[in-house]
C-alpha cells in the first residue's frame, strides 16, 4: 500500500447498504465517515414520480453536493484523516446516462467534467452488488417515503448499469484493489462473521 491517505469509497444500487457499511467501517478503523445527502434533494420525490421532468434538477443537485462534499473530503485527506465514502462521484454519470435525454446529457456532462477534475482519488473500492428482490426488500425495510415511488424496472436497469460503471472504474483505476460483495449472501448486519470478513479484507489491503 503507497503512503496515500486511505480513502474508501463503498458503491452499489440503490438499496444495497452502502451506507450502513460505511458506517461500520468508519466505526471499526476510526475513519471519517462521507455519507451523500439524499433526502435534503427537493427535487427526489418529484423525480421519481416523473423521471422525464425531473431528471435534470435531480442530477444537478447531487453533483453539486457531491462537489462540495468532496472538497472537504480533500481537505481531511491533506491532514491524514482517513475517509470511508458511501459513493464515489462517478455515480453521477451512472444515473444521468440512464435518465437524461441527449442534449441535457451533453451538457451535464461537460459540467461533470469540470468539477470533478480534482477529486479526490480513492485507495479501495468496495462494490456491494445483489440482486433485484434483495435491494426491494432493504429499500422497503429502511422505509423512506421517497423510495417507495421507485420503478422495479428502474432499479434493475441499475443493476446492469452498476456492473458496467464498476468495469469503467475499474479501466479508470487499474492500481485501485476493488473488493466485491455480494450483498445476497452477504449480510454484515446480522452476521458478524460476514462483517469480520470484510473487515479482514479492508486491513489486507490498507495495512
Amino acid at each position: 500500500m503507497s503512503e496515500q491517505t486511505p480513502f474508501i469509497v463503498v458503491e452499489g444500487p440503490i438499496g444495497v447498504g452502502k451506507t450502513t457499511l460505511t458506517k461500520l467501517l468508519a466505526a471499526e478503523f476510526s475513519y471519517a465517515s462521507l455519507t451523500e445527502i439524499v433526502e435534503e434533494n427537493p427535487f427526489l420525490g418529484k423525480f421519481y414520480e416523473n423521471i422525464e421532468e425531473w431528471s435534470f434538477q435531480t442530477e444537478m443537485f447531487f453533483l453539486c453536493n457531491r462537489y462540495k462534499q468532496l472538497e472537504n473530503t480533500q481537505e481531511k485527506l491533506d491532514l491524514g484523516i482517513p475517509v470511508v465514502a458511501d459513493y464515489h462521484v462517478f455515480k453521477n454519470l451512472i444515473f444521468a446516462r440512464r435518465t437524461l435525454p441527449t442534449h441535457q446529457l451533453d451538457k451535464y456532462v461537460r459540467i461533470y467534467d469540470i468539477l470533478t477534475e480534482e477529486v479526490p482519488e480513492p485507495s479501495v473500492i468496495v462494490y456491494i452488488h445483489a440482486s433485484l428482490p434483495t435491494l426491494l426488500k432493504r429499500i422497503n425495510q429502511r422505509g423512506r417515503s421517497i423510495e417507495q415511488q421507485i420503478d422495479p424496472d428502474y432499479l434493475s436497469q441499475l443493476i446492469t448499469d452498476y456492473e458496467e460503471a464498476i468495469s469503467q472504474m475499474a479501466a479508470m483505476y487499474p492500481h485501485v484493489p476493488i473488493i466485491k460483495i455480494d450483498g445476497d449472501q452477504y449480510d454484515y448486519v446480522e452476521n458478524t462473521k460476514d462483517l469480520e470478513h470484510i473487515f479482514n479484507l479492508i486491513r489486507e489491503i490498507t495495512s
